[in-house]
């Protein structure tokens, strides 16, 4: 992702652009960043990890939501369009469509957007009271990296994987993922 140098603008402003918009772009501080497209590998893995989630959860009150879903972390933002997100119970919306409560998001990394995944957006997703679980996937390997929240306002790297036959647990959801299944269409090698 690449800051596109551009004045600063209002959250009202960053939403009645995305409304008008060909391409997506998130929102911090004032700043619109516009969103790069993907790779099959990149592209691949979000798609995975929803079916996944859909199908694991699907008895579980919880619903998937797809990377064309904005997550708003407050009311000034910022805005972020993460890969996956999950909502346990009601899906919390505000007017302009933005989720207001995952308890889980999912970030697929590229080069460019690692360090900001799990610095200055995992800072921000942090902030959301209804958070739980993070997790970064790799795309040009294989590796995971787990975050949970504890005692409500602490978050610990519960693990990171790298092993196709390792096991993700996410205990609020009574789920077990596997890095086989999310890197089933993949081609490279552990």
């Amino acid at each position: 992702m690449f800051a596109v140098q551009m004045p600063l603008v209002t959250p009202e402003e960053y939403l009645h652009h995305e409304k008008e918009a060909e391409t997506k772009s998130e929102y911090i501080s004032g700043e619109i960043l516009a969103m790069a497209g993907g790779t099959p590998e990149h592209s691949a893995i979000a798609t995975e990890v929803r079916r996944i989630l859909g199908n694991l959860l699907l008895e579980r009150g919880c619903e998937v939501f797809d990377s064309d879903l904005k997550v708003r972390i407050e009311d000034a933002g910022p805005f972020f369009y993460p890969d996956a997100s999950v909502v346990c119970g009601e899906p919390a919306f505000d007017a302009n469509f933005c989720l207001r409560n995952p308890v889980l998001i999912v970030e697929v990394l590229s080069e460019g957007t690692a360090v900001y995944d799990r610095g200055e957006k995992f800072r921000n997703y942090r902030r959301l009271d209804s958070l739980r679980h993070y997790l970064l996937i790799d795309q040009n390997q294989c590796h995971v990296e787990h975050y949970r929240q504890v005692e409500g306002f602490f978050w610990e790297l519960v693990g990171e994987y790298n092993q196709r036959q390792d096991t993700i647990t996410l205990n609020e959801m009574e789920i077990t993922l596997t890095l086989n299944e999310i890197y089933r269409r993949v081609g490279f090698t552990d």
